[in-house]
């Protein structure tokens, strides 16, 4: 294959070579001049001409040189060569012969592609045939709820678990907190200058004159659906409801210094959404799983949904991405279809995911936007991906996406840190977003070269300096608030290898030991790297309980190990025909720990149970001595650190913690209850 270089670029002269004396200059130049000498000679090639030897190209960066395949040695192209060399594929000095590049191969299935400009306008081929289309379709009533607008607010969210799962219709706008226009029509938005329509733009005058045209004799059926009015006089006449301004992640998390005219940010919160008789948009996903409120102005709009519902959403993703969705109908792919309709002083809020269709039987228009908030980060980054699977292009993507999660990912951890409380799916959003950007940081590390600039470029440097550590940061403080003891009982983490009768080693082979005591948790768990467990607020040690009882049980035979199997289990040993009589002396030690933690409190009880059995020699009489059970109570304890020491007793060093001493001596067992 043939190779090509371009000439690095000349050396420029140091401060130090420019103040130089006159004689270290004449020498400097001497050198120069044969270097320059050099330079020519080693600019040339053999097929150099004479005439044009000592000619200086304009930019001799841009000097392209080839090598031959064959004798390997290099030319200039503009000498040698002729075309692109670009296109080079093998090339040789003698004879001049050229291999070109295959060309690249194209397909010629011919694919169907998504007239996305046509969906963001409301505008298909044929609304009517989607009418057509429905018709005998299994379609109920919805079952969605129907709320004052004083109801709803942050307390309904945090206190009802079935919130901003299904979508919610307010009929009238009282007590939401919101302020919308008493009048509105195409001209009072007169300060924004285009309205995209299909792959036309049109003025908002060419509109206003196409909105007050009679039906019948309008050309086609539009609908403009993504005219967003922030930084216009209009815009200050729209208030969103108030549950959407307290939930708004550009609300809370954007910075406000980088808000309002004259700024980049996501524009998604003030919709002017007009359509006419007739219009229907397609099913649909808001994008990035985004939140929708939805106010009639005046008008009417009727909408279907399904459910998003994992089968649902496959079903949507494969429907969505082939050439299916232009002839038949979703719903015939899931389980149920819901209709809803709205009317004049009518709010809906649509939760994240839901799949919509919308049809518009009468001229309507509309005011909504779109909001990300933390009650659902799963199944908005669901929706994320579904978007990329389908290839929808960026710009019907949630604008700045990446940016408004860094931004979030900020925030929380700084919230993190001050110990402020978050409810369980919160918590569960915070990790979420943790996991995104910890596969956007690892994009950087090792993505493409596009997907590294691309991913490097969505990190805001005001906020992030360090955005590797800022996502594992974040991993970690959310893992640790939701109550996680380490890293493997995190949510849709995988878990590590159960150890196989105490070997941890995948072969066999042994491995160093790992230490105790502050680097595993009291159930054997590892905790974090780096992360200490927050300590009891109350430890309660009780008295200790001390009992003697006579027992009967076969004394264990010096130079065995077949006793420790019954003895192990804790218990009571068979009375057999080697059994003895046996003083019994057990104490039971309890500690009580409370501390409070995210989800309320959290409570162990310790127990320590130690036993000391010493046989006699047996009854003169021969009778023997009902035996005594001894065990624990029913329930699981667990030895803690600040538990005491058992009484000091002569004890072997093997695992089963029972000593044996010469005749008539004692043996001690000390076992943490429950085992």
């Amino acid at each position: 294959m043939a190779r090509t270089r371009r000439k690095p670029a000349k050396p420029q002269k140091t401060p130090e070579q420019a103040g130089a004396t006159d004689d270290d200059a004449q020498v400097h130049e001497i050198g120069e001049e044969v270097e320059e000498a050099e330079e020519a000679q080693e600019e040339r090639c053999p097929a150099c001409p004479e005439a044009v030897a000592g000619a200086q190209v304009e930019d001799a960066n841009k000097e392209k040189w080839v090598r031959c395949d064959a004798c390997k040695t290099w030319f200039h192209w503009r000498c040698a060569g002729d075309g692109d060399l670009d296109a080079v594929d093998m090339w040789f000095c003698k004879p001049r012969v050229i291999t070109m590049k295959p060309p690249a191969r194209k397909s010629t299935r011919k694919k169907q592609q998504r007239d996305y400009a046509g969906l963001n306008a409301g505008q298909e081929a044929d609304p009517s045939r989607w009418l057509r289309m429905m018709e005998g379709k299994p379609i109920k009533k919805d079952p969605f709820k129907r709320m004052p607008g004083a109801d709803v607010g942050l307390e309904w969210l945090q206190n009802d678990e079935e919130a901003m799962k299904d979508p919610i219709v307010v009929e009238t706008e009282e007590g939401l907190g919101m302020k919308m226009p008493r009048r509105a029509s195409p001209s009072t938005t007169s300060r924004r200058h285009v309205a995209t329509q299909s792959n036309v733009h049109w003025t908002l005058g060419k509109w206003q004159e196409y909105w007050n045209t009679e039906a019948d004799k309008r050309d086609k059926i539009r609908n403009v659906i993504s005219l967003e009015v922030s930084g216009t006089d209009l815009a200050d006449r729209i208030l969103p409801p108030r549950i959407v301004r307290e939930l708004d992640w550009v609300e809370k998390f954007w910075p406000s210094t980088k808000k309002g005219r004259g700024h980049t940010y996501p524009k998604v919160q003030l919709y002017c959404l007009m359509g006419v008789a007739g219009a229907w948009t397609d099913w649909h996903i808001d994008f990035a799983g985004s939140s929708v409120y939805y106010h009639i102005l005046h008008g009417k709009k009727v909408f279907y949904f399904i459910r998003p519902t994992p089968a649902n959403l496959a079903a949507y993703e494969r429907w969505s991405g082939s050439e299916a969705q232009n002839h038949s109908w979703l719903g015939d792919m899931c389980d149920e279809v819901f209709k809803v309709e709205l009317t004049t002083g009518n709010t809906m809020i649509i939760p994240t995911g839901w799949i919509h269709a919308v049809y518009t039987p009468i001229d309507t228009l509309v005011f909504g936007g779109n909001f990300l908030h933390s009650y659902n980060v799963p199944m908005q980054l669901r929706v994320r991906e579904i978007e990329i699977a389908t290839h929808v292009p960026k710009k019907f993507r949630f604008p700045q996406f990446s940016r408004l999660c860094w931004y979030a990912a900020e925030k929380y951890i700084r919230d993190l840190k001050a110990k402020e409380e978050f409810p369980p799916p919160v918590l569960e959003g915070i990790e979420a977003i943790a996991e995104f950007l910890v596969q956007e940081t690892r994009t950087m590390e090792r993505g493409t070269d596009a997907a590294k600039r691309q991913a490097k470029e969505e990190v805001p440097g005001d906020r992030i300096k360090d955005p590797h550590a800022v996502a594992r940061e974040l991993r970690w403080r959310a893992r640790h608030a939701a109550g996680y003891a380490s890293d493997d009982d995190s949510r849709g983490h995988r878990r590590t290898k159960t150890a196989v009768n105490g070997d941890t080693s995948a072969n066999g082979a042994s491995h160093k030991r790992k230490r105790t005591g502050v680097d595993a948790s009291e159930d054997g768990s590892e905790l974090f790297r780096n992360f200490k467990r927050p300590g009891w607020e109350k430890v309660e040690e009780q008295k200790p309980e001390k009992e003697s009882a006579l027992a009967r049980a076969p004394r264990p035979k010096p130079g065995t190990s077949q006793w420790t199997d019954a003895w192990a289990s804790w218990e009571a040993v068979a009375d057999g025909p080697d059994g003895e009589d046996a003083q019994v002396e057990r104490q039971r030690e309890v500690i009580v720990k409370v501390r409070r933690t995210a989800r309320g409190l959290e409570r162990q009880r310790v127990e320590r149970v130690l036993e000391e059995w010493t046989w006699t020699s047996a009854s003169a009489s021969g009778t023997s001595t009902p035996r005594t059970v001894l065990k624990t109570e029913g329930e699981d304890v667990e030895l803690g650190d600040a538990a005491p020491e058992p009484p000091a007793v002569a004890e072997t060093g093997s695992t089963n913690g029972t000593a044996e001493a010469d005749g008539g001596g004692t043996s001690a067992m000390a076992v943490d209850g429950g085992c």
